[in-house]
């Protein structure tokens, strides 16, 4: 049995060894997302003037509708260990945990905000632009950014460094990634690397798919720029209610919203922590290829494997 298995290994074509790397698999699988992204964009920017919900309603069902057909039939095919990170088994239980997930956390945020009195309602809301938020904010960037930062670039720097290497770069780059929004500073890209970095890879981590990372996230935008009225990383919206942020930045957050205070830093990257640490008592932690290798690998003298 162990010889034939090396013969399958050695026979292996070298161009399918190259993909297969956890590197390679990953540059292939963000050229196939940036293009089914793409091509909805190029598309409806060439329909007919239309009013701005019409055109939110077609680019997500086109650009959301694309994506997950590319996920299926070609992104999650790629690599050595290959899987289904949007299994539609159990996707409406692990939305709806994220979505609650999300409203919780973030309304807790405005709660400690509102009795630390730097957040105020002040008047009532307006209901006009729901549906427009709900999917310039909510849908689309939940279900696209997370594909991209959990199901492609965590996926594969895992499987190539770790669990501890593909926590800490995704991050990094989830952060760094808002740096230039409005009234983004060093201090809001750092908070939105702990804060939600963490969370949102802890919770990919956990329940290894995308769909509670996408509620949580599609949640969190929601619930601070539609209910209460508060910037969504530096993009001011129309809540439920009229709010406004005051007192010093560090507590306020500023005009980047209170993704970038002290209260979401502490309570989210918490409740991030509080998930990894779930995710590594339940065996969720994966270790660096080089070193998985070096486990699987016989021992000299025969049998057993190596110890690291």
């Amino acid at each position: 049995m162990e010889d034939q298995q090396a013969e399958t290994v050695a026979v292996k074509p070298l161009w399918r060894r190259v993909a297969d790397f956890p590197l390679v698999a990953m540059l292939l699988a963000i050229a196939i997302f940036v293009l089914a992204y793409a091509a909805p964009v190029l598309l409806v920017r060439a329909l007919p003037p239309m009013d701005q919900l019409s055109t939110l309603s077609i680019l997500a069902i086109l650009q959301i509708g694309l994506l997950f057909a590319a996920y299926k039939l070609l992104i999650r095919h790629l690599g050595r260990e290959r899987r289904d990170d949007l299994p539609l088994a159990g996707a409406p239980k692990g939305l709806a945990l994220g979505l609650v997930g999300g409203f919780i956390l973030f309304s807790a945020v405005v709660g400690v905000a509102a009795v630390a009195d730097v957040y105020n309602i002040i008047g009532e809301g307006s209901t006009a632009a729901l549906l427009t938020a709900l999917i310039a904010i909510a849908i689309i960037p939940g279900f696209t950014e997370e594909l991209m930062f959990r199901g492609i670039l965590f996926r594969w720097l895992e499987e190539f460094g770790g669990s501890w290497f593909a926590l800490a770069l995704t991050s990094a780059l989830f952060g760094l990634g808002h740096i230039f929004n409005s009234g983004a500073t060093v201090f809001s890209s750092f908070a939105i690397a702990m804060e939600a970095g963490i969370l949102l890879g802890a919770a990919y981590m956990l329940t290894r798919n995308l769909w509670v990372p996408i509620g949580l996230h599609a949640a969190w935008n929601f619930t601070q720029g539609e209910i209460w009225d508060v910037p969504v990383s530096g993009f001011d919206q129309n809540g439920l209610v009229e709010a406004r942020l005051s007192g010093p930045e560090i507590l306020s957050g500023g005009t980047f919203g209170l993704e970038a205070s002290i209260f979401a830093l502490i309570l989210c990257t918490a409740a991030g922590v509080w998930l990894l640490v779930l995710a590594i008592r339940r065996g969720q932690l994966v270790r660096a290829y080089w070193v998985r290798r070096r486990l699987a690998a016989p021992a000299p003298e025969g049998g057993g494997v190596q110890e690291v």
